[in-house]
C-alpha cells in the first residue's frame, strides 16, 4: 500500500508531459521516468498487476515529485540529466559510465594539448570518446604525439621556461614555450589532429601531402621528409580500417545481446564509410524490460554523454520511442539525425554482423565471470584448510593504518565477499584519539570504532551489510604486533570469536593467534593470492585517503591570507604562473594581467609577497 502523501499526490498530478521522481522514506531517489502524461504513468505504478521489480519499487517510495514540460523531447533531457544527478538504484544504468575516459583536445588554448580525462565539461575543447578501451585510448595519443610534435607541458610551465624541455631536442615538440613555432601553424597542426581524431584520415593524407609538395618545391627538405613520414603513419592506420560503406557516409552501428539482468551493446564506429572502431558497453537493470525498451534506455544514456553524433544510426532492431528520440539527438547534433533498422541489403549484413559481435562479447564476459567464481571459490575453500577455519569466510574484513609519522593518520577498511571486493561495504576512518606515530595504538581506534559501532546498532541484523554485518575473518596488514593490537581490542569489545590473522609484507608471512611462528603459504597457492590481494587493496583504500587529505592540506597556501583572493583567483594565478615562487616574483603588471584578476588586488599580492619575503621563503615549492 502507498503511503498517504503519495496516494493524495496522485490525485493532483496533470495529465501533461514531463517528469516524476519517486522517493524513499531516507529522501534519497530511487527512480526517475518520464511520461507523455504524468498523470497516466504514475498512477499505472500503483495499481492493476505489477511485476516483481515494480512491486518493490512501489514499497521503497515514500514520496513522490513531478516537473510538467511542454514536450516530450524536453521531459527526455530532464530525465537524462536527472538520472545522470541522481544515479537511482531502480533506473537502468550503463555500467561504470563514470569511469570511462576521454580525449580531450584544449582547443580553447593559445598552443593546444592532448589530454586523457574522465570528466567532460563545457570548458571551450574538444572531446573524444568515452573509451571503453583504455589501452587503445592510450596508444592513440601515443601515436598521435609520434605524428604531431604537441606538447605535454601545463600552462604554468608553457610560459615560465627559460629553454626547451626534452621533447622539443628529441623532435617530440616544436617548443611553443620558446616561440620556435608560431599560434597558426600550431593550429594547423591541431586541425589535422581534430582530422584525425574524427575519423577523417583521408582528408588528412591529403593535406600533409599538399604541405609535403610545398616544402619540397621550397627546397625544405627536412620539413618534406618529416611530412612523408607523418603520411605514411595515417596511411598504416588506413590499411588496418576496412571499407564497409561506398557512400563514405558517417554512421553508428547498434546492437545488442541480453542474458538475464543485464543487456551487452556492441557499436561500430563509421567514419567516411570506414570502421574506424569499436566499443562495447554494459546495461543492468534490463530484465523486465522488452527489447526496444532496452534499445532506447542505451540511445538515451549513451548519446547523453558522447561529444559526437553522426548522421545515420543503424539499429539491429526496432527502438521504443524512436520519433522522440530522433528529435532528441537532432536538437544534440544540430543536424538532422536518423535512427534506422535495415531489413536487407549491404546495411541489414552490417547490423547482423554487429549483433554477432555483442553476443560473442557477452558469452566471453560470462564465461570470464564463471572462471572467476570458481577460482574463489576454490582460494576460499583453501583457505579455510590452511587457516583450520570451520568453514569457507564469506565476508572477509582487512584494516590497514597510513599515516606520515603520525600526521593526517587514517585507517580502511575493506570487505571482500566471495571473494570478490564489495566497494559499497568499504570503510575509512580518520584517526581521533592518537598522537604521534603509534600504528598500534591506531589501529586499536580503527577496530574499536568499527565494532563499537556494530554494538550500537539498535537493527544489528546486518541487512543494511557496512558495520552492522560481522566478518567471518578479519585480516590485518603487518605482523605480530598488529595482530595482538587487534586481538586486544575484540576481547574487550566481547567478538574474540571472529578469526583474526595477519600478513606480514616481506616474507608474505601468515601470523595466526597464539602462535610464535608464521604460518608460510605455498607461494603458488590461491589462498595466498587472495590474502595479497585483500591486503594490497586495504594498503591502496588507505593511501588513497592520507593522499587525499595530504593534497587537501597542501591547496591551502599563504595566498588564502591575501584579501580579495578567493578559489577562482587562486586557481587562476596558479595556472598562469605555475607556483607560489612564481607568483611571488611576479611584477605588479604580470599579476593585474592574470584572468580574474584587477590592479587592486593585484596590488594586494604583491604587497603581500614583498612584505612576507616569500620571494626566499618559497624557493622550490609548488602547491
Amino acid at each position: 500500500m502507498a503511503e498517504p502523501r503519495v496516494l493524495e499526490k496522485l490525485e493532483h498530478i496533470p495529465e501533461k508531459p514531463g517528469v516524476y521522481i519517486m522517493r524513499d522514506r531516507a529522501g534519497a531517489v530511487i527512480y526517475v521516468g518520464k511520461a507523455v502524461s504524468l498523470k497516466n504513468r504514475v498512477r499505472s505504478y500503483f495499481s492493476g498487476q505489477q511485476s516483481p521489480k515494480v512491486r518493490v519499487l512501489v514499497s521503497r517510495v515514500a514520496d513522490l515529485e513531478y516537473i510538467v514540460t511542454d514536450t516530450e523531447v524536453e521531459a527526455l533531457i530532464l530525465e537524462c540529466n536527472l538520472i545522470k544527478k541522481y544515479r537511482p538504484r531502480y533506473n537502468v544504468n550503463l555500467k561504470d559510465d563514470k569511469n570511462y575516459p576521454y580525449l580531450k583536445v584544449t582547443v580553447q588554448e593559445e598552443f593546444p594539448r592532448l589530454i586523457i580525462t574522465r570528466n567532460m565539461v563545457k570548458d571551450g575543447a574538444k572531446y573524444y570518446g568515452p573509451y571503453t578501451n583504455a589501452g587503445a585510448l592510450h596508444d592513440t595519443v601515443g601515436l598521435l604525439r609520434k605524428i604531431f610534435r604537441l606538447r605535454t607541458c601545463t600552462e604554468g610551465q608553457l610560459y615560465n621556461r627559460q629553454r626547451p624541455c626534452l621533447n622539443y631536442h628529441i623532435k617530440r615538440c616544436d617548443a611553443p614555450c620558446m616561440g620556435y613555432i608560431s599560434p597558426e601553424a600550431y593550429q594547423e597542426m591541431i586541425k589535422e589532429v581534430c582530422l584525425f581524431l574524427d575519423g577523417r584520415q583521408e582528408d588528412l593524407v591529403r593535406r600533409l601531402q599538399e604541405r609535403m609538395e610545398e616544402a619540397a618545391a621550397a627546397l625544405e627538405f627536412e620539413r618534406a621528409a618529416r611530412l612523408r613520414d607523418q603520411i605514411q603513419a595515417v596511411r598504416q592506420v588506413l590499411e588496418r580500417q576496412k571499407m564497409v560503406s561506398k557512400g563514405m557516409q558517417d554512421q553508428d552501428i547498434i546492437a545488442f545481446a541480453r542474458e538475464g539482468d543485464e543487456a551487452c551493446f556492441q557499436i561500430f564506429f563509421v567514419r567516411q564509410g570506414k570502421v574506424v572502431g569499436r566499443e562495447h558497453h554494459f546495461l543492468e537493470g534490463t530484465g523486465e524490460l522488452e527489447r526496444p525498451e532496452i534499445m532506447a534506455a542505451f540511445l538515451k544514456r549513451y548519446y547523453d554523454r558522447v561529444p559526437f553524433i553522426p548522421r545515420e544510426i543503424l539499429l539491429a532492431e526496432e527502438t521504443a520511442e524512436q520519433a522522440v528520440l530522433e528529435e532528441w539527438l537532432s536538437q544534440k547534433r544540430g543536424r538532422r539525425v536518423y535512427l534506422r533498422v535495415p531489413k536487407r541489403g549491404e546495411k541489414a549484413k552490417l547490423a547482423a554482423m554487429v549483433a554477432k559481435n555483442a553476443l560473442l562479447v557477452l558469452k566471453e564476459r560470462e564465461a570470464s565471470w564463471q572462471q572467476e567464481e570458481d577460482r574463489a571459490a576454490a582460494a576460499l575453500e583453501e583457505l579455510a584448510e590452511r587457516l583450520s577455519l570451520p568453514l569457507p569466510p564469506e565476508r572477509i574484513e582487512c584494516y590497514d593504518i597510513s599515516n606520515i609519522q603520525g600526521t593526517l593518520a587514517v585507517g580502511s577498511m575493506v570487505v571482500f565477499t566471495a571473494g570478490k571486493p564489495d566497494k559499497k561495504e568499504y570503510r575509512r576512518f580518520r584517526i581521533k584519539t592518537v598522537q604521534g606515530p603509534d600504528d598500534y595504538a591506531m589501529l586499536r581506534e580503527v577496530l574499536y570504532r568499527r565494532f563499537r559501532r556494530t554494538l550500537d546498532d539498535e537493527e544489528g541484523d546486518g541487512e543494511e551489510g557496512g558495520f552492522g554485518q560481522l566478518p567471518d575473518l578479519i585480516l590485518i596488514d603487518g605482523g605480530k604486533g598488529q595482530l595482538a593490537a587487534a586481538l586486544q581490542v575484540l576481547d574487550r569489545v566481547g567478538f574474540e570469536d571472529i578469526p583474526v590473522f595477519s600478513l606480514a609484507e616481506k616474507k608474505e608471512e601468515v601470523y595466526a593467534p597464539g602462535e610464535e611462528k608464521p604460518l608460510l603459504l605455498p607461494r603458488n597457492s590461491e589462498a595466498l593470492y587472495l590474502l595479497q590481494r585483500i591486503r594490497d587493496e586495504a594498503h591502496r583504500f588507505a593511501l588513497e585517503y592520507h593522499r587525499r587529505l595530504r593534497q587537501k592540506q597542501l591547496s591551502r597556501s599563504l595566498l588564502d591570507e591575501i584579501p580579495g583572493i578567493g578559489p577562482r583567483r587562486k586557481k587562476a594565478l596558479l595556472k598562469s604562473f605555475g607556483s607560489l615562487q612564481n607568483i611571488a616574483q611576479a611584477s605588479l603588471e604580470e599579476l593585474a594581467a592574470v584572468t580574474g584578476m584587477n590592479r587592486r588586488v593585484a596590488a594586494e599580492v604583491f604587497a603581500f609577497f614583498r612584505n612576507q619575503g616569500v620571494e626566499k621563503e618559497g624557493k622550490g615549492q609548488d602547491y
